[in-house]
């Protein structure tokens, strides 16, 4: 019986076999190039793109090069300049080059895991579109798979190339729809070796919570609870407000079989008396996700177009792209300026008046940067009056309530602000939200509001909640000194890695360039029930090597601290194992 077949990236060991068939191919098969005497081709950017090989056992049959955005430079740059080709200014773009299968392998499935590894592999670093040069008498075979001629060929040698190109999330689309049964066919055969997973989730989006998998979904194993470090998810380490917890104790039995308040109308009385704010200005769902979901898709069509922060929630590029097909561009935050929102350059981006919608978190997840409101508000204030902004401010509590644009937003139809009550909180559970509008838009998010949308426990919850404000101010104070205290522990295991605060419940931890990704140190952490977010899915900003860790209490920081110093010393010594001899950790076969 033969082996399955697997996709693992290259090693070192693999190198010069995949220069020795570069030349075969290239050189003597294709007449690319001239054949040389040492019988192996490399190039300039060998060294900074990554290859994918597949294998059965120790027989390497093919592989495929990825050169991720942040090389600065692309195979292409040798045929075209980027005024002939500007794609390649994107932030995002990743190359796909080089596909290459051992002439008595191609008949086999080697070729279509390769440039599936490929996509996998980009979608997993946050690229959004893929570039490429396919063979011209090939390219049926690469349209086929999802890929489209942007209009320029290229010769190489005796080779006619077309450029071709994709968006990531399509081309995903079309992999596990169209050829989803082929999908699944090969999956059953392969041995999957990438950091990143074999298959996307269903929705298409990047979510945390995959602590909860562990504890168990079916709800059988709820112990569980108490072994798992949820660092994956930023709820609250503190439990809510006695009143809050009270109110959902004190009778179990009616809060779980009582129809709540149709419109939430005492929630909104709370809400509107805690904020100082007319309620006609307010509008409650189960979370921002409802709320988000509801006024994005009666405000917004496939004809809208919305700017988003990059890094930015997923949330917001799942909704507008994926949901309601938005035309959607993104604002860069930079990692040399510290990751903030440069008012002058995003003024100068809206000022032409081209978006429907802008969308700003703030304090930002994942980057935990906050901006000033009232550089925000200025920005807003001088934007054209068509576009609308939506500004979450899920971790505002940890900053300062008085830096809300609630009060803005309430007069001002430009703006609409979201506050969940999840984080703050510690209500993620129970999922209650409101929004803060001019009374014209809050309006009509109510109208669109079904009955009933927030539970009864919600609204007991939220309502104690909002009338403990001393018990959040002194867990909102404990919680930047545990942050702190992690932050030490952890810059402490290792000097390479970046450790970054972030103004909320949370901080990252950025990998040095050529050290394990960031998917892998957090798969090697859930070996010891420890669970942390990789941000690469986010944004190819964080090039593949940040993670973001969630505060939590004491003993569970401590956890974190210890399961980190053992990932990074069991990933570093299987770094030096042979090609080929174990799985990546944790990752799904």
């Amino acid at each position: 019986m033969s082996r399955p077949l697997s996709l693992r990236p290259a090693t070192a060991d693999d190198l010069p076999w995949i220069h020795e068939l570069r030349h075969r191919v290239y050189a003597e098969e294709l007449g690319q190039h001239a054949p040389n005497a040492e019988g192996r081709l490399v190039d300039g950017l060998d060294g900074d793109n990554v290859y994918l090989v597949a294998a059965r056992g120790p027989v390497r049959v093919g592989f495929v090069s990825v050169t991720p955005p942040w090389v600065g430079r692309y195979g292409l740059d040798k045929y075209l300049t980027r005024a002939e080709l500007p794609l390649l200014d994107e932030a995002d773009v990743f190359e796909v080059r080089l596909l290459t299968v051992e002439p008595d392998a191609r008949a086999g499935a080697a070729g279509a895991l390769l440039m599936y590894a490929a996509l996998r592999w980009t979608a997993s670093r946050g690229g959004r579109r893929l570039v490429a040069m396919g063979r011209a008498d090939l390219v049926g075979m690469y349209r086929a798979a999802g890929l489209r001629p942007v209009g320029r060929t290229v010769r190489s040698g005796a080779v006619e190339f077309e450029v071709l190109t994709g968006e990531v999330a399509e081309l995903t689309r079309g992999t596990t729809g169209r050829h989803a049964a082929t999908l699944t066919r090969l999956a059953a055969g392969v041995d999957w070796r990438l950091d990143s997973s074999f298959a996307p989730r269903p929705d298409g989006c990047e979510h945390g919570g995959a602590s909860f998998t562990a504890i168990g979904t079916d709800f059988r194993s709820l112990d569980r609870r108490l072994e798992v470090v949820a660092a994956d998810v930023l709820d609250a380490w503190f439990a809510p407000a006695p009143g809050a917890r009270a109110a959902l104790a004190e009778d179990a039995g009616w809060v779980a079989r009582t129809s709540p308040p149709t419109s939430a109308e005492g929630l909104l009385a709370e809400i509107a008396a805690a904020r100082g704010l007319p309620a006609e200005t307010l509008a409650v769902g189960a979370g921002s996700s409802d709320l988000i979901f509801r006024a994005f898709g009666r405000w917004l069509t496939p004809a809208s177009r919305v700017l988003l922060m990059d890094p930015g929630y997923g949330e917001y590029a799942h909704v507008t792209e994926r949901v309601i097909g938005c035309r959607v561009d993104r604002f860069r935050l930079r990692r040399e300026e510290g990751w903030r929102i440069d008012p002058e350059r995003l003024s100068a981006v809206v000022a032409a008046g081209e978006y429907d919608l802008v969308v700003v978190v703030n304090p930002n997840n994942p980057t935990g940067r906050h901006a000033p409101a009232a550089e925000l508000r200025a920005v807003i204030a001088a934007a054209p009056a068509p576009t609308r902004w939506w500004i979450d401010e899920a971790y505002l509590g940890y900053v300062d309530p008085a830096e809300s644009l609630a009060p803005f937003a309430a007069t001002d139809p430009r703006a609409v602000v979201c506050t969940s009550m999840s984080k703050t909180y510690a209500l993620s559970g129970v999922r209650a939200a409101y929004l803060v509008a001019e009374p014209e838009t809050a309006a009509e998010v109510r109208r669109w509001t079904p009955p009933w949308a927030v539970g009864l426990p919600a609204q007991l919850a939220a309502v104690a909640a909002l009338r403990d404000p001393a018990y959040y101010a002194d867990r909102l104070r404990h919680t930047h000194g545990l942050r702190q205290q992690l932050a030490s522990d952890l810059a402490g295991v290792d000097t390479s890695v970046l450790v970054e605060e972030s103004v909320a419940n949370f901080l990252s931890l950025t990998l040095p360039p050529g050290g394990p990704s960031a998917a892998a140190l957090v798969a090697e952490c859930r070996r010891h029930d420890v669970y942390l977010r990789d941000l690469s899915p986010l944004s190819a900003a964080y090039e593949g090597r940040t993670v973001r860790v969630a505060v939590r209490e004491t003993a569970e920081n401590a956890r974190i601290v210890a399961a980190y110093r053992a990932a990074l010393t069991a990933l570093r010594t299987a770094s030096a194992a042979p090609a080929g001899s174990a799985p990546a950790a944790g990752v799904a076969r």
